[in-house]
């Protein structure tokens, strides 16, 4: 028993010794060995009429969904005409930012047979498949590391851990491995906040036109940045601001408002359509809602959801309005609570810009929690609300079957409107 005693305090001792990213990087990799089984068996289970049919492979998996139109980008680019029918502009690759499959196309030129100009097709999609996923997981590493850094100044390194692993094993921890922009957006994210709360300003000018061409959401930044600023001159008596920071602010709120519409822009100048990236995302609102996504009018979407969900689930429609209020009450109460509140207050301001941009935007379909996937700050207010072990574990537990879930879900099934990633 004293031996045992001992060894348990030895390995805790030579833990604690470890450095920050040998700490993190133990975390993460074992929620993604976690997250192999679990896509393993969702493939060993798949059903004949699923997704991605009987017994598919993991890169099918890798390059399912959204993966196959980043795919469709590295391979053929943008269209400079949008495809329509019926007078309707359909769905297409403009929806989608080219960072991401970029990069993975540069690195899949490295590999034999799939270099730039190769006509072997097959070598070079796979070639990307393959490099994208390990972008996802690099990313994702990254976007780890710099969540505990800016978690630990505000909650302590113990805590800050805990909440990187709720992150990294979270229900959506599949996206720490398939083509998808989100783990290269939420380590651009987080690396933001971390400049931004350590008051590094120059680091910025990059982050912030990386994340405007990786993924939509990078106008919450922006807008994170002002009420910083608003914050800071409130509370100056306290946190004297200096001119140099004013004009950082200033700066950098323009250049992220400026990088935040310049992609629609884009969309519009080279298809000739002056509306052609809101008619293209409006494209797959469309599914939801037959004959009414006409245009788009900020805001209208959560209200338009909360009666197509009512349906869905067979309430009466004002149900559906009741649910999505008390919601909206809960996550306002959510940013008063102290476990929020110990984030420190460019964390806090930075999801609240999220939901925001969300509120503003959003239809809520079934990618809804792939979307609030920024707010990972978040978890480090769990692991502050939850001190003991046990609940920490319970927690992780919880992830871990929700994870399950989510994966068979959406890619072991996947076969219905409402079962989309």
């Amino acid at each position: 028993m004293a031996d045992g005693r001992l060894t348990a305090q030895t390995v805790a001792a030579r833990w604690a010794l470890l450095p920050a990213w040998a700490r993190v990087l133990a975390v993460y990799a074992a929620a993604r060995v976690v997250t192999t089984i679990l896509a393993v068996a969702s493939a060993a289970l798949a059903p004949a009429d699923g997704r991605h049919g009987p017994d598919p492979s993991l890169l099918d998996y890798v390059v399912g969904w959204d993966g196959a139109w980043y795919r469709e980008i590295a391979l053929n680019g943008y269209p400079t005409e949008l495809p329509t029918s019926g007078g309707e502009v359909q769905q297409n690759a403009w929806a989608f930012m080219p960072l991401f499959p970029a990069i993975a196309r540069i690195f899949a030129a490295l590999v034999p047979d799939a270099g730039f100009g190769s006509d072997d097709i097959w070598a070079v999609a796979n070639a990307w498949g393959v490099c994208a996923g390990f972008i996802s997981l690099a990313a994702g590493y990254g976007a780890c590391l710099a969540l505990h850094a800016l978690l630990a100044d505000r909650i302590g390194a113990d805590a800050a851990l805990w909440g990187v692993a709720f992150a990294a094993a979270g229900p959506l921890g599949l996206l720490f491995h398939v083509a998808y922009a989100e783990a290269l957006f939420l380590a651009l994210a987080m690396a933001a906040l971390v400049c931004l709360a350590r008051r590094r300003w120059w680091p910025l000018y990059a982050l912030i036109p990386a994340m405007g061409f990786t993924r939509p959401g990078e106008l919450a930044l922006p807008l994170t940045i002002a009420l910083v600023g608003i914050w800071r001159l409130l509370n100056r008596r306290d946190d004297p601001i200096r001119r140099a920071e004013v004009a950082h602010i200033l700066s950098l709120g323009a250049l992220g408002t400026i990088v935040g519409f310049a992609w629609p822009v884009i969309a519009n100048t080279v298809t000739g359509d002056p509306s052609a990236y809101f008619a293209t995302e409006l494209a797959w609102r469309r599914g939801w809602l037959p004959g009414e996504a006409a245009g788009f009018v900020p805001g209208e979407g959560w209200l338009q959801g909360a009666a197509v969900w009512a349906r869905i689930w067979g309430i009466p429609e004002w149900a559906g309005y009741a649910i999505l209020a008390s919601v909206a009450a809960g996550v306002i109460a959510l940013f008063f609570t102290r476990s929020v509140r110990s984030l420190g207050v460019e964390a806090r301001l930075w999801c609240a810009s999220c939901l925001v941009y969300l509120a503003l935007v959003l239809f809520p379909q079934s990618s809804t929690l792939r979307l609030l996937m920024p707010l990972a700050p978040l978890w480090g207010a769990v692991a502050v609300a939850l001190p003991r072990a046990w609940a920490r574990l319970l927690v992780l537990l919880a992830c871990t079957a929700a994870q399950s879930a989510w994966i068979h879900g959406m890619y072991g099934h996947g076969n219905t409107y409402y079962l989309v990633p």
